[in-house]
């Protein structure tokens, strides 16, 4: 079974947006070595968290952020929780 790499694809595109490809390259590859060295050490398989993991966990800066993006690019923004 071939793991899904849309966790560390959106890792990526995360952090490329605040500090570089670059960094962006060096942190995933970082995340990358430490998965290893878990999987290694607990003999356990890689579970995929998800794309949608980053927006999962902190559900109220996500929405910040993308309300802030929005502003910044000249939406007037009032945002309404469901």
């Amino acid at each position: 079974m071939r793991p899904s790499i849309s966790y560390l694809q959106a890792q990526f595109h995360r952090l490329r947006a605040r500090r570089g490809a670059k960094k962006a390259i060096i942190a995933v590859a970082a995340s990358m070595l430490t998965a290893a060295w878990h999987m290694l050490r607990d003999g356990t398989e890689w579970h995929d968290l998800g794309a949608a993991h980053f927006d999962r966990a902190d559900a109220a800066k996500t929405a910040n952020r993308l309300i802030r993006r929005l502003q910044q690019i000249g939406y007037v923004v009032q945002a309404t929780p469901a």
